[in-house]
């Protein structure tokens, strides 16, 4: 898993089908120190995460079985939490 935030929304008009009632979101992989880290990327939403909020992000093909639709969603991520609160401890 990863953590990450919700930068933005991407909008697509025609696409997989197995992709249908699913928001996708645009999401900044974070560090431990919730700095930015790595490349922005394009994540299905199953929980209801909205922008500037704080994630779970699963990736690969625990994306895909995140996803509960008919038709195999060919997706790489997909957003499984929402992040209340983080602690790091020391060191």
């Amino acid at each position: 898993m990863i953590l990450a935030r919700v930068v933005g929304t991407v909008v697509s008009t025609q696409k997989h089908a197995g992709l249908n009632g699913y928001k996708l979101l645009l999401v900044q992989p974070l560090d431990r120190a919730l700095v930015a880290t790595g490349n922005p990327m394009v994540a299905a939403d199953v929980v209801g995460a909205g922008v500037s909020e704080l994630v779970l992000v699963s990736v690969g093909s625990q994306a895909r079985a995140a996803l509960r639709g008919e038709a195999p969603a060919p997706v790489d991520a997909a957003i499984i939490g929402i992040v209340d609160q983080v602690e790091v401890a020391p060191g």
